[in-house]
């Protein structure tokens, strides 16, 4: 039997290659643990107070699709996350974003929501001070202002918003479609509406407890002077 014929500096070859294969790849580059970037989680999450500029910020994850694009030789795959972000003291936002990863698309969103962060008066640092309605497509949303003790009353993403917001006592109902998107951009906007006392005190100059209906009474200057918003 004639003997094999091994090219010089072949040798092991086989054993190089499966070397090179356990180098690379993007399972080597995020280490042994499974974690990404930025202390997430193995999917990406982050869901928590984070300190941005002095200021420390929640973050909430509500919602993490994937997509996937049919190309020439196969599909790629992309990922879309929304994010609320707030202060937890009347400062509220949220934004989504696009990646081929999830944690880049979770920081594309967080970005975004800082940018698009908006105030809301609140009553007594607690909760809404009127009721509200909010609707975006099928979403439809109705917001009320409740009583200390309450609690938060609401579901899926707009938990979300209310617990970055800083309420702690509200009641909601949703009607109509449970898509995430829709269900926040209905909630942002029955938050536009809410307006404080003092503000339409200033702009119809009259005093705050006027419009309490208690105008002249030594409870309702009291009342009118709690209110900060």
């Amino acid at each position: 039997m004639a003997d094999e014929l091994v090219t010089p500096g072949t040798e092991g070859a086989p054993e190089a290659r499966e070397g090179r294969r356990g180098r690379g790849g993007r399972g080597g580059e995020r280490g042994g643990d499974g974690r990404g970037r930025g202390g997430r989680d193995g999917r990406g999450r982050r869901d928590g107070p984070r300190e941005e500029g002095g200021e420390e910020l929640i973050e909430k994850l509500v919602h993490i699709n994937r997509v996937s694009k049919t190309v020439k030789g196969g599909k790629r795959f992309g990922f879309a996350a929304l994010v609320v972000v707030g202060d937890g003291r009347g400062r509220v936002g949220f934004g989504h974003g696009k990646a081929r990863e999830v944690p880049e698309a979770i920081s594309k969103a967080t970005a975004a929501a800082k940018k698009a962060m908006i105030r809301v008066p609140l009553k007594e640092g607690r909760t809404l001070h009127h009721d509200g309605n909010g609707h975006f497509g099928a979403g439809r949303v109705t917001l009320r202002s409740a009583p200390q003790g309450t609690g938060i009353i609401a579901g899926g993403p707009m938990r979300a918003v209310f617990e970055s917001l800083g309420v702690a006592d509200v009641v909601t109902k949703s009607l109509g479609t449970s898509n995430p998107y829709n269900m926040i951009r209905a909630t942002f906007e029955a938050l536009h509406t809410q307006v404080s006392p003092k503000s339409v005190a200033q702009r119809r100059g009259k005093k705050i407890a006027d419009l309490l209906g208690r105008g002249g009474s030594q409870a309702a200057e009291v009342e009118a002077a709690a209110i900060v918003e």
